[in-house]
């Protein structure tokens, strides 16, 4: 009897490094600052809210589209926020997190042989999705040190088979944030072409310094071809419930609709609305960007008496560092020792270019309670 073999469409990806640095973090029992998710409960209020619609019976399947009342909050904070004014019936769409909603719009708009522009370092289900596709990625390096976007390398980047261009601030893994200046350069680079945008904005309300943020969704002329896609995962401390949204004009929602009904077709109905009711008050928004640069501050501050070398963190809950005063290692050899022998967890930058491209950096996540930080700081001070 023959064995049957299946050929795979992802022949690159393995275990990815998360997984791996995590496991080596229980086993070593490391301070785990790798995988970017909070060590602190989210809002008690929020949980009574989504506690409260499961007793009110929002516990079957929600609309395709998702719920109504969180599409409208979704489309009040982004008219208040940056001035656009989404179509909650024909414009949002509530997802299963942003990573499905990445993916989905990728496949709604990606044909086999396209040419996909992504910038690297980049978060690791881009170039996958892109693959998934039948799209061919072009991979463009952001500039060392600060992680900006070398924008004549990405004009040169654009062939006639240019579909999309993937973006991502503020970014991960870096914390690189992307300025008005940036939006002029990308509205110039597009602006007489048929190049659609993905703008993956999940950490749009961390962001730190009284910068604002600058989404796709202020300029017309890049939210009329753009995917903007964001998560209250990242924005609640609730990674685990895995609910994100895509705003995008009725064309683009249209076909990303078609693909997000055969992937999950709706997500948790009683989260939504939770959620939904707890957005009525907009003080989580405000104050997270103060709640999270008092860690980034904390840590920076920690981090200043190691051998460490500091990047900049603009936002996002992570911090880069080079470690090339301490190591020649390369970047995941260093990872791993650094958990083995000084109980602490990374993740090596070269982990998100898609040939891994070795700069002796790593990446901590500070989205952690004080004590947590303050264990693995007295840790890596000694590294």
């Amino acid at each position: 009897m023959s064995t049957p073999t299946l050929k795979t469409r992802l022949p690159e990806v393995g275990t990815t490094i998360f997984t791996v640095m995590s496991q080596l973090a229980v086993q070593h029992d490391a301070v785990n600052l790798g995988q970017g998710f909070p060590d602190f409960p989210c809002d008690e209020r929020l949980q009574a809210l989504v506690t409260e619609a499961m007793r009110a019976g929002h516990n079957q399947y929600a609309p395709m589209s998702g719920v109504a009342g969180l599409r409208e909050a979704i489309a009040q904070k982004t008219a208040r926020l940056y001035g656009r004014a989404y179509d909650p019936g024909a414009e949002i769409t509530v997802t299963a997190g942003a990573t499905q909603a990445i993916m989905g719009a990728i496949l709604a708009c990606v044909h086999p042989g396209d040419e996909v522009i992504a910038l690297e370092p980049c978060y690791d289900s881009y170039i996958p999705g892109v693959r998934l596709a039948g799209g061919v990625p072009v991979l463009v390096a952001l500039n060392p040190g600060d992680y900006s976007v070398p924008w004549e390398k990405v004009r040169a980047a654009i062939s006639p088979r240019t579909r999309l261009i993937l973006l991502n601030s503020p970014h991960n893994p870096s914390g690189a944030v992307f300025s008005a200046a940036d939006l002029d350069a990308l509205e110039a680079l597009v602006c007489d072409t048929r190049i659609l945008l993905l703008a993956d904005e999940v950490y749009e309300h961390i962001i730190f310094d009284g910068i604002a943020h600058q989404s796709l969704a202020r300029r017309a002329a890049l939210a009329e071809r753009a995917f903007v896609i964001s998560s209250f995962g990242k924005s609640f401390h609730t990674t685990g419930w895995k609910i994100g949204y895509c705003c995008a004009p009725p064309e683009l929602t249209a076909e990303f609709r078609k693909v997000h009904q055969f992937m999950v077709f709706a997500v948790s109905s009683a989260v939504q609305h939770g959620i939904a009711a707890y957005l009525k008050d907009p003080a989580p928004y405000e104050t997270l960007p103060a709640f999270y640069q008092w860690k980034r501050d904390r840590f920076r501050h920690g981090l200043a008496a190691s051998r460490f070398k500091l990047l900049p963190c603009a936002g996002t809950f992570f911090q880069v560092v080079d470690y090339s005063a301490i190591s020649d290692e390369p970047e995941e050899q260093f990872a791993r020792r650094l958990t083995t022998d000084h109980g602490v967890a990374a993740i090596p930058v070269s982990a998100f270019y898609a040939q891994p491209l070795e700069s002796k950096v790593v990446r901590f996540c500070f989205a952690k309670k004080e004590e947590t930080l303050d264990r693995a700081l007295e840790r890596l001070v000694k590294a």
